[in-house]
């Protein structure tokens, strides 16, 4: 499942997205976090602007990113998702390092789980509607499908 992040919104390279998932994140820095004091969230992998990989969950265990959802008829999806957060927004276009490093990731994944295939690779939006509008118009699912037939 491919999401979006930045913290403080529209900001990157903070490394509050880090201390977000790392249950770190100093609520006092700045007042959007205050919304989020009682917010439990994780992701299995986090690929910054510059195409860096960072990877908090195992894939083997449950990360927090989906929230209510439902895909295929199936509900709780973090339950056999798994979370990659794209450090972005819906307002600005992903980065040529981010698409790639998404590409050999998922690829990663691919020979891991021979299940996804390009079907199976989401937006929080497509398992969220009406709630998540993440990764956004912005993100180029015809450049990732086109990455993921090779």
């Amino acid at each position: 499942m491919i999401h979006a992040i930045s913290l403080p919104p529209g900001q990157f390279g903070t490394g509050c997205v880090e201390d977000l998932f790392l249950g770190r994140l100093d609520h006092a820095a700045h007042a959007y976090f205050d919304g989020l004091r009682a917010l439990r969230v994780s992701a299995h992998f986090l690929i910054g602007r510059d195409g860096a990989l960072t990877q908090f969950v195992s894939c083997a265990a449950r990360a927090w990113h989906a929230g209510r959802s439902c895909w295929r008829g199936r509900e709780a999806c973090n339950d056999f998702s798994v979370g990659i957060e794209l450090e972005g927004c819906d307002a600005l276009a992903f980065t040529d390092g981010q698409y790639a490093t998404l590409g050999a990731l998922l690829a990663t994944l691919r020979a891991h789980y021979p299940v996804l295939d390009g079907d199976r690779v989401v937006g929080h939006s497509d398992i969220a509607p009406g709630r998540k509008s993440d990764p956004g118009p912005c993100f180029d699912w015809a450049r990732l499908r086109a990455a993921l037939a090779r």
